[in-house]
């Protein structure tokens, strides 16, 4: 064979060798994501199943403990509706669970040995949100943490509003409620319920969007449902601490 030839033939037979390789490979990538995909549609499904075979009581139960914990949830009537499952992911954020949002017999479990939070300052009635854990906590004149609300802050990207670039960011620091406005407004970057504003045009107010992550321009997002009850129990000029926990 000359030399070209047995060049020729090395080639053919590592690229033989190299296909014998991939082809495995791709077969085995394939089954392992059709199976976590399956496997994450059967624990999706489970979890679904676990929440509906909770019974009525047990539910009650959640509903009314969550209420004892200390978060917004909603009426305490078995339902376990949109506002208990904003509650339910706010209680996920503090315990460092998965935000799920879904009442699993797990999550009833957890939630009937949980402890309610306590805050980081209890000296005086005042506002805490927790950047790490998305979450806001209403502080009484004892110091006990008397409500509890999921949040959304700044995603920490650059956006543009009237020709000018910023950075989504929630600052971190003691500020104030400086002023307040009743029922929706319309800003350049969208439309808010009852704003309270603590800093320029930052504002803790309620949007229809809360996911469990970080998504807004710096505003503190907080569900609907408690934007206006939340907004009469925070009088101008109390004090709001922004951390990281």
């Amino acid at each position: 064979m000359q030399e070209g030839e047995s060049i020729v033939a090395k080639n053919n037979w590592k690229q033989k060798l190299g296909m014998s390789l991939i082809v495995p490979i791709v077969i085995v990538l394939m089954v392992w994501t059709v199976d976590h995909g399956a496997t994450r549609t059967r624990l999706h499904r489970s979890a679904k199943r676990d929440e509906q075979q909770l019974s009525r009581p047990e539910k009650l139960e959640a509903e009314q403990r969550l209420w004892d914990l200390g978060y917004w949830a909603g009426r305490v009537d078995g339902q376990f509706d949109s506002d208990s499952r904003h509650a339910l992911i706010a209680f996920q954020k503090v315990e460092e669970r998965d935000r799920t949002g879904k009442l699993t017999r797990e999550e009833l479990n957890a939630l009937r040995t949980a402890a309610r939070p306590q805050a980081r300052h209890t000296r005086y009635p005042h506002v805490e949100i927790d950047l790490a854990r998305q979450v806001l906590f209403l502080i009484d004149e004892t110091g006990e943490v008397a409500r509890i609300l999921p949040v959304s802050t700044g995603n920490g990207e650059l956006y543009m509003d009237q020709g000018k670039m910023h950075r989504a960011r929630t600052p971190t620091g003691t500020f104030k409620v400086l002023r307040k406005i009743k029922g929706w407004r319309l800003s350049t970057l969208g439309l808010m319920y009852y704003p309270n504003y603590i800093f320029n045009g930052i504002a803790i107010h309620g949007s229809f969007s809360i996911p469990t992550h970080p998504a807004s321009h710096g505003c503190i997002r907080i569900p609907l449902f408690a934007a206006k009850e939340l907004s009469s129990l925070l009088p101008t000029g109390i004090a709001v601490l922004i951390y990281n926990s």
